[in-house]
């Protein structure tokens, strides 16, 4: 079957780089996830340990301050302070993953999957833990397997933070009956509609209420991940059909039916649909559906079977571009295209970080690390094309190549960027344009490019 030639690196990445040698071959990209990826290595994210450092150190100054300590004001400012930093340098590690690896389609997958574990880092804590969620859970079982990657993302203290597990307890357990606490079932009931089986499963609010009793125990502390034996809830759940128990409370149970959720065969349609969506941007025909998801839990929950078989299908290769690309996605992809080195983000000024990608990111409708709830962001094109949010498309457009593209020939610009996928409008339009500043902008406005 023949591949336009940049139609894999649109569509499962973040666009093409002048220079850069084009994949034609899927193999080549599912070979590349299990490879190291050197800009992993070159653009590193801080550890939970660092992050829980940082937060300790700001609720202690804030506690000194309560208490009135001479010096508190001053160290909860040098506090705050230094979470701005890591928080800024969490965006230039993003971006500049984006913009130089060579696997764009490791970093559209890392992406695909922090959406689906959706967390918005509202606050200083989760501003702080998300970026550690996204690293440690989601990107370090790409190429896994998806029960290993929801137990990882279900254990992480920003999960559990936000979902508000940590305020649940089991009402007969010992720290139930004394302080008066009770169940929160936000985590047990997002992980079967949102994270596993889907909307429609095969669930009900017995199931959610037995899960969310099973869940109870995961818990965090300053220092990360915590399991609270205290507060428990007593007894065997039976949750799908099977029960789970112990003698004394741990962690087996939790993860036992985790593992047995992640293998649903629900879950494997679920995830398979979306994967679809997602990436090809129609609706996912069943038979199409069903080879994934066969394949999905022949392999025992093997992520890379599932890309496999997403990737085997004719219809994951072929055009046209459904997909309206999200602001982040447009962002990376014009920066590649305008070949500006990653290395361009290292000396920016915090400013320049807030007028030139957050702010603009925002006006676009994606705040980074701030999806509008535990859903994620909308895979409707229509959710993006908005007349204020197509405004703030161009204006970025408009800045970047007075910046960077005044010189550049539209003609090549065109070819590098969208190769075999424009139109022959656009390459007229380009072509005629007159200026090359203009033939530029046209090139990064038009519709092909702002699809994938």
């Amino acid at each position: 079957m023949s591949v336009p030639e940049t139609l894999l690196a649109i569509r499962y990445g973040f666009g093409t780089r002048p220079n850069e040698a084009r994949i034609t071959d899927p193999n080549v990209m599912l070979r590349q996830l299990r490879q190291t990826d050197p800009a992993e290595r070159r653009f590193p994210i801080a550890s939970l340990k660092s992050r829980a450092a940082l937060l300790e150190t700001r609720r202690k100054a804030r506690s000194d301050k309560k208490d009135g300590k001479s010096g508190a004001e001053t160290a909860e400012k040098r506090a705050a302070a230094r979470l701005r930093q890591q928080g800024l340098a969490d965006i230039r590690a993003t971006f500049q993953r984006a913009m130089t690896s060579k696997s764009g389609f490791r970093e559209r997958l890392v992406a695909f999957w922090a959406d689906h574990f959706s967390v918005a880092a509202n606050g200083p804590v989760l501003s702080a833990l998300v970026p550690d969620a996204i690293e440690r859970a989601v990107r370090g079982n790409i190429a896994g397997r998806f029960p290993d990657m929801l137990q990882a993302v279900t254990f992480h203290p920003a999960m559990l933070i936000y979902l508000n597990q940590v305020q649940s307890v089991g009402p007969n357990s010992r720290a139930g009956k004394r302080r008066d606490r009770g169940l929160n079932e936000n985590l047990a009931r997002e992980i079967f509609e949102l994270h596993t089986l889907g909307v429609g499963g095969g669930y009900t609010q017995t199931d959610v209420r037995q899960f969310a009793e099973l869940l109870t125990g995961l818990s965090a502390d300053k220092s990360g991940f915590k399991f609270r034996p205290g507060i428990v809830e007593p007894g065997t759940k039976t949750v799908l059909g099977k029960s789970y128990g112990a003698k004394s409370p741990s962690l087996d149970p939790i993860r036992a039916a985790l593992g047995d959720i992640a293998l649903h065969p629900d879950t494997a349609r679920h995830l398979s649909r979306k994967l679809i969506t997602h990436f090809v941007g129609i609706a996912p025909p069943d038979d199409w559906v069903e080879t994934m998801a066969r394949a999905y839990l022949q392999s025992g929950g093997d992520l890379m079977a599932l890309y496999g078989a997403l990737l085997g299908d004719k219809k994951a290769l072929s055009l046209p571009l459904n997909k309206v690309k999200l602001p982040f996605e447009f962002m990376v992809s014009a920066l590649r295209a305008a070949d500006i080195p990653a290395t361009a983000l290292d000396d920016i000024s915090v400013r320049d970080v807030r007028s030139k990608l957050l702010e603009p990111l925002t006006a676009m409708g994606q705040p980074l690390f701030r999806p509008n709830g535990p859903d994620g962001w909308a895979e409707a094109p229509e959710a993006w094309i908005t007349p204020a949010t197509l405004a703030a498309r161009l204006r970025w457009v408009g800045g970047l190549v007075d910046e960077v593209l005044q010189d550049t020939d539209p003609r090549k610009f065109l070819d590098a960027t969208l190769g075999d996928v424009a139109s022959e409008f656009l390459t007229f339009a380009v072509a005629g344009s007159e200026s090359r500043p203009e033939g530029a902008a046209l090139v990064l406005v038009s519709p092909e490019f702002n699809r994938r």
